[in-house]
């Protein structure tokens, strides 16, 4: 199929810039580029009484130890030096791991049993390069592009459900032969009924362009209105109405629908914290003000449309960061970082690590947290405990190679 301008392309004119146009032709090329799958069937969606599964990337590199910090280890306040340091102390979690101040909502509900903190976590991968860390992140291999999907795509290949990128183009964890859409905020009004049905005329002889109308309508009829209020507590930890709030209410609207995806992806940029990181109104701590807005309002969204429940919410970065500060007052690329969890079937209220240690020699190469947790355990324990997929399966297919990798237990029995 060809057209005669790029469709996921922002500039290509104000016919695509409205949520239903978008997914309209990201829709088509999406569906599209999985002619080369010669076995594809579409999925339906999984049913309201799912669980649902939202994976959040944190694109850039986050430095686990400055948002998680491990206040209680004997080395923390020697290693770390001015970037040890906050306007306000970190919120405990346990005797050696607390979380950044900004934090809040997070906190709360590791508090409520409904979050746990994953420390030391890391990929294979232990180089420090951004595009090859995030594209073993994505596609579940063990080295940068041995894979061209992503290991969230078979995941869902292998249970036969639908995912959701809340992006503009689907990222290439959830790239396979799944079914996904995509949705993305727009400022413009949506096409009228009349260029709908006129639309609906030219496509009829096109099942392919046909198919992709139908599903665009329906991701935006099934769908209210995204939220405008600022969440409860957004305004107290500074972060602005928009960007990730908005997809994470947007995601917890589409997750709640009787007929919607049993899964959504979300990101968020802006984590490669060279300089100035302690800054209390700098890059580190404005990200973690807007992962944590965006976060509460994933799970008020949830909770209110009675799927918090059922959902488990994974947050990783492609790689930590060195643990001593740098002579811009910031971080290095490094490779042991943090992940959390967190959901209604989380068992929370913990951190899970096999604590290395913060003395130079105990990290790697002498320079970064050491990673003891392979976060492929982390997503093999929430595939297998939650999405029910076979261990044969996650072995094999979504994690080709990782036989050694035995899944995490992190949900409630």
């Amino acid at each position: 199929m060809s057209l005669p301008f790029d469709p996921l392309d922002p500039d290509a004119g104000p016919m695509l810039q409205s949520p239903l146009r978008r997914r309209l032709f990201t829709a088509a090329a999406v569906t599209g580029s999985l002619a080369v799958w010669p076995t594809l069937t579409l999925a339906g969606a999984a049913g309201p009484g799912a669980n649902r599964f939202v994976l959040v990337i944190l694109r850039g590199g986050m430095d686990g130890l400055g948002a998680a910090p491990a206040v209680g280890d004997p080395d923390f306040a020697a290693a770390r030096g001015p970037l040890g340091q906050f306007a306000t102390p970190a919120l405990r979690v346990d005797s050696t791991i607390s979380l950044h101040p900004n934090l809040v909502e997070l906190h709360a509900m590791v508090g409520h049993g409904e979050a746990a903190v994953v420390h030391a976590v890391g990929l294979p991968y232990r180089e420090r390069s951004h595009f090859d860390a995030q594209q073993v992140l994505e596609s579940g291999g063990t080295r940068p592009y041995e894979l061209s999907t992503g290991w969230l795509g078979r995941a869902l290949t292998a249970s036969g459900s639908k995912g959701i990128a809340l992006n503009t183009t689907v990222p290439l964890v959830l790239r396979g032969r799944a079914d996904v859409d995509t949705w993305a905020p727009s400022a413009l009004p949506d096409p009228s009924a009349d260029l709908v049905a006129r639309l609906e005329r030219m496509y009829v002889g096109d099942p392919t362009l046909a198919t992709a109308l139908e599903r665009a309508r329906r991701l935006h009829l099934d769908t209210p209105p995204p939220m405008q209020d600022v969440p409860a507590g957004m305004a107290a930890n500074g972060a602005r109405p928009g960007g990730f709030v908005l997809l994470a209410q947007r995601a917890a609207d589409f997750l709640t629908q009787p007929t919607g995806p049993q899964v959504a992806v979300l990101e968020i940029g802006g984590w490669d914290t060279h300089a100035n990181q302690a800054a209390p109104n700098g890059a580190l701590a404005g990200g973690l003000r807007q992962l944590d807005a965006g976060l509460d309002a994933l799970r008020t969204g949830l909770a209110t449309g009675g799927a918090w429940s059922r959902t488990v919410v994974v947050v990783a970065s492609e790689f930590g960061r060195e643990v001593a500060v740098n002579g811009t007052l910031g971080t290095d690329h490094g490779t042991g970082g943090v992940a959390f969890v967190l959901g209604g079937p989380v068992k929370g209220g913990r951190v899970v690590a096999d604590w290395p240690g913060l003395a130079k020699s105990q990290r790697y190469e002498g320079r970064d947290l050491k990673i003891t947790t392979d976060l492929r355990a982390v997503l093999k324990g929430v595939l297998a405990d939650h999405l029910q997929i076979a261990r044969r399966s996650l072995d094999n297919e979504v994690f080709p190679g990782s036989e050694k990798v035995g899944p995490l237990s992190l949900l409630r029995g």
